[in-house]
């Protein structure tokens, strides 16, 4: 390709404003006379409509509000031990299966209504505090004994004189 077979560009050059009455935009360069809009740093946000009652506030409201956070499907303890066999696992499809809550969507809170008689295997599912210092006591009443390890465990020391810290 050379120089004479690339294509012409023509660039209209824009219009320059207000300078002076011959050149088609002199005077009030475009704007009209007087007004807010024809002033200097005129800028309006794009919402505005004159003076009229806004758009947003013209429009009907809601009452009240919704929550971003599900409320939990409640189930007791009394309806998971009339249910529910010893040592069964507790969860979401588990729960649906025999009919205490409705759908997996929504979180599940299982409340102490009496004191739980049954042990069970609890999944995807939150605890009331009753229920949770129940259990930490069943624990805690178990013999648990700390872990030893068989062979002594090997410590390293390092020595950092003052001629290493400082700089060269």
């Amino acid at each position: 390709m050379e120089l004479h077979q690339l294509e012409k560009v023509v660039k209209k050059k824009s219009k320059r404003l207000g300078r002076g009455v011959g050149s088609g935009k002199g005077k009030t360069a475009g704007r009209g006379t007087k007004g807010q809009k024809s002033r200097s740093g005129y800028n309006l946000p794009r919402r505005f409509e004159g003076g009229q009652m806004p758009w947003i506030q013209r429009i009907s409201k809601l009452k009240g509000f919704k929550s971003r956070h599900p409320k939990a499907q409640i189930v007791k303890i009394s309806q998971i031990e009339a249910k529910f066999k010893e040592g069964e696992r507790v969860d979401l499809k588990s729960l649906i299966e025999k009919g205490l809550i409705k759908t997996k969507d929504l979180p599940v809170k299982i409340l102490a209504d009496k004191k739980l008689e049954k042990g069970y295997l609890w999944r995807e599912v939150k605890l009331s505090q009753k229920i949770l210092k129940v259990k930490v006591a069943e624990e805690a009443k178990k013999d648990i004994k700390p872990f030893i390890p068989a062979k002594p465990v090997k410590t390293h020391s390092v020595k950092i004189s003052k001629n290493n810290l400082q700089k060269k």
